[in-house]
C-alpha cells in the first residue's frame, strides 16, 4: 500500500527487461502479498502455490516467514491465508498520511456533532478506495464504515470523487488497476458522472449497498488534485438532525477546511 502517500499515483511495475537489479526471494514474498490482497477468501498454501505457478518448497518458507512477522494469518476452518492489516497500519504510519489524519479528526469531530452523522476519509491505493480515519456519529444510533475498509473506485462515492479530482495522466494509470476490467460503457459512465462531481465539488448519490444511506462526499484539494475524499454515509432512516442540503455543505466546509490546514502544514515545514 505504498501509494497511501500524499498525492496517490501507482504504476505497473517495471517490466524485467527495464531493471537493473533483481531480488528473486524478495520477489515471491510480494508475489504472495500480492496475491493475497485481491482474494477474497483464505488461499491454503497449495492454493497459493498453483495460482503463483511454483513449488511448495519455494514458497512453503516464505508463508513461513511472512506468518511469523503478521504479514499473514491463518484461517482456523480453512487453513488458508489471508493478509493481516499491517501492511495498512505501514502504510497510514506515513509521516504526511499520519499528518492528514491529525489534521482531519478534530475537523471530522465537529461535522459529526453538528450534523449527527457518522463521516470518514479515503485515500486511494490500487485502484481502490481504502478507509484511513473515521469519526462515530455523536448520536446513540448511526451507520459508519470501519477503519481498513477498501471498495474499488467505480463502486464508492469516495472512490467517484478521488478519481473526478485527478489530472488526466492519474486517470489512466487508476484505470489500468481497476479489477474487474470495466466494459467501455461502464467507464463511459464512470467518467461522466466523474465529470459532474468535478463541476460541483461534491458528490451525493444514495449508497449501492446500503438501504436508507445517502453518501455525500467532497474532494480534499492538494496541489489541484484530491489527496483524499471526506464521506458522510448519511442516515436518512432516523429522523436526522439536519438535511442532506446542510449535511453537504458541512461536507464540503469541512474538506476545504482539512486542505487549508494541508497547506499550513506545507508552508511551515
Amino acid at each position: 500500500m505504498t501509494d497511501l502517500a500524499i498525492p496517490t499515483d501507482q504504476t505497473e511495475p517495471p517490466s524485467d527487461d527495464d531493471r537493473r537489479y533483481k531480488a528473486p526471494a524478495l520477489e515471491k514474498g510480494l508475489d504472495i502479498l500480492e496475491l493475497l490482497a485481491a482474494e477474497k477468501e483464505p488461499l491454503t498454501l497449495t492454493g497459493i502455490v498453483n495460482r503463483l505457478g511454483r513449488s511448495h518448497g519455494e514458497l512453503f518458507r516464505m508463508v513461513q516467514v511472512l506468518e511469523y512477522r503478521g504479514y499473514l494469518e491463518q484461517d482456523p476452518v480453512s487453513d488458508g491465508y489471508r493478509l493481516t492489516d499491517r501492511l495498512f497500519s505501514l502504510g497510514i504510519q506515513q509521516p504526511r498520511t499520519r499528518n492528514l489524519i491529525e489534521l482531519a479528526l478534530p475537523i471530522m469531530r465537529q461535522v459529526s456533532l453538528e450534523c449527527g452523522q457518522a463521516c470518514h476519509l479515503a485515500l486511494h491505493s490500487q485502484g481502490e478506495m481504502v478507509v484511513v480515519a473515521r469519526m462515530e456519529s455523536s448520536e446513540q444510533l448511526g451507520f459508519s464504515v470501519r477503519v481498513g475498509y477498501r471498495k474499488p473506485l467505480m463502486q464508492a462515492a469516495s472512490g467517484l470523487v478521488l478519481y473526478a479530482f485527478q489530472p488526466d495522466d492519474i486517470r489512466a494509470r487508476w484505470e489500468a488497476l481497476l479489477t474487474p476490467k470495466p466494459k467501455a460503457a461502464e467507464l463511459a459512465a464512470f467518467r461522466a458522472s466523474a465529470q459532474e462531481v468535478r463541476e460541483k465539488k461534491l458528490g451525493m448519490t444514495p449508497s449501492k449497498f446500503v438501504a436508507g444511506v445517502f453518501d455525500i462526499s467532497a474532494p480534499v484539494l492538494r496541489g489541484g488534485a484530491a489527496a483524499a475524499a471526506l464521506t458522510m454515509p448519511y442516515l436518512e432512516t432516523l429522523q436526522p438532525r439536519v438535511s442532506k442540503e446542510h449535511a453537504a455543505q458541512v461536507i464540503r466546509t469541512a474538506a476545504e477546511s482539512i486542505a487549508e490546514q494541508l497547506v499550513e502544514g506545507d508552508n511551515r515545514v
